[in-house]
């Protein structure tokens, strides 16, 4: 798990599942495309999971 912030709009660094900060609802995305807002509508994530190309 790795503790960024990212929102809702901005290119992806990494693919990973996105949780948002608000309700933890997820979002999967492959790097380099826009972060979608979450499936609540809210547009800040908190934490990235599930990263392919990271060791945890």
């Amino acid at each position: 798990m790795t503790v960024m912030t990212a929102k809702a709009g901005e290119k992806a660094q990494k693919t990973g599942d996105f949780y948002c900060a608000q309700c933890d609802g997820k979002v999967h995305v492959t790097q380099g495309d826009k972060i979608p807002k979450c499936p609540n509508g809210h547009t800040e994530f908190e934490t990235r999971r599930h990263e392919p190309d990271t060791k945890s």
